[in-house]
């Protein structure tokens, strides 16, 4: 008899014999779909957000530093005047950040309004372009820059260059609400959409140049300072004379070392969630391990025989293994069919990332790649040799005698 066909009865065999213990064999598969459904799911959903996560953060540039004032201290000129002293800062602006409202549609839209050079905006973001229109020119207070969700609804472009935009601005004291400002401003262009991004919210965003900030919304304190470098090479250096100079006056934040830290965290989740898995994988391998000894145990008479008209011990270990590997393959395809749908259904639900009183709410697709399958697939498979073989050596040990007599 060669391999192949040995091999191919075996598989076959196996069915059979789960076929007939059908309970036991469904209880045991579904032991096993539990390890792959956790890993395909929980590690393509962590993977498709930090990933989405990080993409964003580092489109805003590496070489970008943003410095805003901690408690009671107050950014001003000298600050300002400090800042542009580096010589390798290729920028650096001072900005107003407010949330407000815009109607349109026949509905209000939630947007965030920043008063900045766009100049310096455009240079960070090298992906944001105006779709329609123009930048607005300095010397325009009335001019904006409208982000694609604030022009459209559902398709549909409810603002347009020209068009004037309704701003209502809440100017906040203390943390309350000290008065509520209308602001008319005219569409000087409509950004082109981006997609969700950290921090900014491009497609959601008014920007306005700094002077509208001050006489128009009454922005009185600059929310911080908006710090192009020449390279990303600086921002260590940058930052940590920076902190140096204020100590806890100001707070730095560069999007080169969130970068580090979001990968920092989505590589300790991983861990975690793949650690999980294993735990869920090591209980799969104890219920094969099971099934398998309490089938050998049931069929001793039966192996005996096989053992007597000639099957070798490495036959035997071959059919009791064929016989796991087989209850493994269907729990790795039920586990793996499980996790993507479950994967899908979970970033659905979207992330919520708060600052202070700013959200952001992102849905990132899951990051199902042939690397997790791969991987999945192979533990599960794993499973089925770890768990079986035990029991598969339990069984080529039964000497022929012994096995024929057994009740």
């Amino acid at each position: 008899m060669s391999s192949v066909v040995f091999l191919r009865d075996a598989v076959a065999f196996a069915i059979k014999a789960l076929g007939e213990r059908k309970l036991r064999s469904t209880l045991t598969v579904v032991g096993i779909v539990i390890g792959p459904l956790m890993m395909v799911m929980m590690g393509s959903v962590v993977s498709g957000y930090s990933n989405y996560i990080l993409t964003q953060v580092q489109s805003l540039g590496q070489n970008v530093v943003v410095i805003f004032p901690s408690g009671a201290y107050e950014l001003g000129q000298a600050d300002l005047d400090y800042v542009r002293s580096f010589d390798y800062v290729d920028s650096a602006e001072p900005f107003y950040s407010l949330q407000g409202l815009v109607r349109r549609c026949g509905s209000d839209v939630q947007v965030y309004v920043y008063a900045i050079k766009p100049e310096v905006i455009f240079k960070a973001m090298g992906n944001l372009r105006v779709e329609r229109g123009e930048v607005p020119p300095e010397s325009e207070l009335l001019g904006a820059l409208i982000g694609h969700r604030v022009a459209t609804e559902d398709g549909e472009v409810c603002l347009d260059v020209g068009d004037v935009v309704s701003l209502v601005v809440a100017e906040v004291e203390g943390g309350r609400v000290k008065r509520v400002n209308n602001v008319n401003l005219v569409v000087s262009g409509v950004l082109a959409e981006y997609g969700g991004a950290f921090i900014l919210s491009p497609d959601q965003m008014v920007l306005v140049n700094l002077e509208a900030g001050s006489k128009l919304l009454n922005a009185r304190k600059w929310s911080g300072i908006f710090v192009v470098l020449k390279s990303s090479e600086y921002v260590r250096d940058f930052t940590r004379a920076i902190r140096n100079s204020y100590g806890g006056n100001v707070e730095v934040v560069s999007f080169a070392a969130i970068a580090d830290v979001i990968s920092s965290v989505t590589a300790a989740v991983s861990f975690i969630n793949y650690v999980t898995s294993l735990s869920a994988f090591a209980v799969a391998v104890a219920g094969v391990s099971a099934t398998m000894i309490t089938s050998v145990i049931e069929r001793t008479r039966e192996i005996g025989v096989m053992k007597a008209v000639g099957f070798t011990n490495r036959q035997v270990v071959a059919m009791v293994l064929a016989e796991s590997l087989v209850m493994c393959t269907v729990g790795a395809t039920v586990g793996i069919a499980l996790g993507v749908l479950g994967a899908h259904v979970l970033s659905r639900q979207g992330l919520v990332i708060r600052a202070g009183a700013q959200s952001l709410a992102i849905a990132a697709r899951p990051d199902i790649n042939a690397e997790l399958l791969a991987k999945t697939a192979g533990l599960t498979i794993l499973v089925g040799l770890v768990g079986g073989s035990l029991p598969a050596y339990m069984a080529a040990k039964i000497p022929p005698a012994v096995a024929l007599r057994y009740e």
